[in-house]
């Protein structure tokens, strides 16, 4: 399967709630590292990922990508993604945000997807108070400065 063909099969599964069929583009111990929800590992995991996370607090997804590059055994692509919130507190509220994401690849298969986009951007649009929306972004800084190869980029 072509990077094309294996980013043509993710999105359908996210945007028609194939829980399964997104899990069975990952390895069995593959990672799905969301931007909002964090780090999931194998592929009950990441099924559940999307049914419970994404269908759980929105619908009527659509996952354009664009632009993709492939080099060995990794693929990058830059999206625009959008949803609309079911969540008591942005009920009906439409989203679009855009990003870019890594695939690491194993053959056909994800052995680990990572994202990077502008959380408070999207969490913005759902009409969320400035407090709500500081301690997401001071969450997503703890998560990235905890990185080993972040370290160093931490002293003067």
């Amino acid at each position: 399967m072509s990077f094309v063909e294996l980013l043509s099969n993710f999105t359908k599964a996210v945007e028609t709630a194939d829980h399964e069929g997104l899990a069975n583009l990952f390895l069995p111990d593959g990672t799905y590292v969301d931007g909002f929800y964090g780090a999931f590992i194998g592929r009950p995991a990441i099924a559940g990922m999307l049914r419970d996370h994404f269908w759980g607090h929105a619908k009527a997804f659509r996952w354009q990508m664009l632009d993709p590059v492939q080099q060995g055994a990794n693929g990058y692509v830059h999206w625009i993604f959008s949803y609309t919130s079911v969540l008591p507190e942005a009920q009906g509220r439409r989203v679009v945000f855009e990003g870019m994401s890594r695939f690491e690849l194993e053959g056909d298969l994800i052995r680990r997807y990572t994202e990077q986009f502008d959380r408070g951007l999207a969490l913005a649009q759902l009409g969320f108070p400035p407090e709500r929306i500081a301690k997401a972004v001071h969450r997503a800084a703890e998560r990235q400065n905890a990185k080993p190869e972040v370290r160093p980029h931490l002293t003067a």
